[in-house]
């Protein structure tokens, strides 16, 4: 049950950072793009989940933590795709 909220919580990290990045950029919504930001929210939950996997108990630093990096992995890929272009 631990590893769920881990997961759950780098979930959310990454999908409010690009909710919040769809409202910055005042453009009109692409799902394509949304879909995007979910799979790579996905991803790092699934990531955070096999790493703290080995911890013995969920605190809400462990929550915290996974929360922030999960949102930061949704900012870094929409840097490098700003890169890229």
């Amino acid at each position: 049950m631990n590893v769920l909220f881990i997961g759950l919580s780098a979930f959310l990290g990454g999908l409010i950072a690009s909710v919040l990045g769809y409202l910055k950029s005042g453009e009109y919504f692409e799902l394509r793009k949304f879909l995007i930001s979910v799979i790579t929210a996905f991803l790092s939950a699934v990531v955070f989940v096999t790493g703290y996997n080995y911890l013995s108990e969920v605190t809400p630093v462990a929550l915290c933590s996974a929360f922030l990096a999960g949102a930061g992995v949704d900012v870094l890929r929409n840097r490098i795709d700003e890169i890229r272009k």
